[in-house]
């Protein structure tokens, strides 16, 4: 079944693909799934997180620190700028905010491959849910600011219950 060129789908698409603030929003296209974009979003960053793992060993948490700031902080303008462009506060296909919190947990812990796993089901499953205070937060704070920073949240409830999970499973 081909898509109508006209649907509104097929012309955010066009639109994220044209413009580099949307296409990095949305996760180098990765928020453009048409099922679970989050999910999806998020794998931009569990492959960078790989790449660190492989390359920099020893190092990796330096290098996600560094990234977790850089990243971050670019993007609440990033996020933000998105929003507007699309005239919607935290549209479901801007990912960004996925890409930086998955790395949060792995400022603190190694980046191994069941690590890595264990970190996307952990982030995943925080950013569902939005337990207090992630979904106060996501309810609440506007603007770039606001899209990225219950993904931080999500990525330091995740951190917690990687360290928990990690001290109890054999690995």
């Amino acid at each position: 079944m081909s898509q109508d060129k006209n649907s509104p789908r097929a012309n955010l698409s066009a639109r994220v693909w044209r413009d580099p603030v949307l296409w990095l929003a949305f996760g180098f296209g990765t928020g453009l799934a048409p099922k679970a974009p989050g999910t999806f979003g998020t794998l931009p960053g569990i492959a960078l997180l790989a790449l660190i793992g492989a390359l920099a060993e020893s190092h990796s948490a330096r290098w996600v620190a560094g990234l977790v700031v850089v990243l971050g902080l670019a993007g609440i303008w990033l996020c933000g700028a998105a929003s507007r462009r699309l005239g919607v506060h935290d549209h479901g296909g801007i990912v960004w905010d996925e890409i930086v919190g998955v790395l949060i947990p792995f400022v603190w812990l190694p980046i191994t491959p069941v690590n890595l796993l264990l970190g996307f089901v952990c982030f995943r499953l925080f950013d569902v849910l939005k337990p207090w205070p992630i979904r106060w937060v996501d309810q609440r704070v506007q603007g770039g600011l606001g899209i990225m920073l219950d993904d931080i949240l999500a990525g330091l409830f995740a951190l917690g219950l990687m360290a928990l999970l990690l001290r109890f499973i054999p690995h």
